[in-house]
């Protein structure tokens, strides 16, 4: 994905990461005469809808919590699990112009333990693995790679963690496919195992971009 292309930021969402229409009134009864002389027209010029847009909306389940498993010698490990998020392109293919796509992206903020102790983790220590829950009828959209913690977890994934904007789930060519999908990730977070104890809370920001 070439992140110099123009970008127009459609939405954002914000999570906390912890360690440890409208309506018409009903009018009163009418009586209509006899005589349909007396009626009223009633008219309306309905002006074509709004075009369709691409549109992001994530799962409220109060945040996230991570759990320790997976420790070792190299690393304490704490896991969880991205709320679902969901992203709906409603227009027609033919209305997309021609080499648009979107992508979804997120990244953390450091870790900062509350009491007043000053301890931080730095965003690098966390990594994610995106998983599309949905199909995508054409391939045209894809989960992003996996991204580990700078302490590496032995999978072969980049080890820079999420301190710079990293893709959850994106499409290459917006034309070839519209509709909804959903996408969550695996997170962990790998630190030093002589991390200080405490309770740690992060923000972990998502943004929806078109590309053109």
């Amino acid at each position: 994905m070439n992140m110099n292309r123009t970008r127009r930021l459609l939405a954002a969402a914000v999570l906390g990461v912890t360690l440890a229409g409208a309506g018409v009134g009903a009018a009163g009864p009418a009586t209509a005469d006899d005589d349909p002389d007396d009626g009223i027209d009633v008219s309306v010029t309905i002006e074509p809808g709004p075009p369709g847009q691409v549109s992001m909306t994530v799962a409220d389940n109060g945040g996230v919590a991570l759990r320790e498993d997976g420790s070792d010698a190299a690393a304490r490990q704490f896991v969880g699990t991205l709320p679902t998020v969901t992203v709906t392109d409603t227009r027609r293919p033919e209305d997309v112009p021609a080499g648009e796509f979107w992508a979804v992206v997120g990244q953390a903020g450091p870790f900062t333990a509350t009491g007043g102790s000053g301890a931080t983790i730095g965003p690098e220590y966390l990594g994610w693995k995106p998983r599309l829950l949905s199909g995508s009828g054409t391939g045209a959209v894809e989960a992003g790679e996996p991204v580990s913690s700078v302490i590496p977890d032995g999978t072969g994934a980049p080890a820079v963690g999420l301190r710079g904007q990293e893709l959850l789930v994106s499409t290459a060519n917006s034309a070839d496919e519209t509709g909804t999908w959903q996408v969550d990730a695996g997170l962990a977070l790998r630190t030093p195992v002589d991390v200080a104890a405490g309770e740690y809370h992060s923000t972990l920001t998502l943004s929806l971009f078109d590309q053109s």
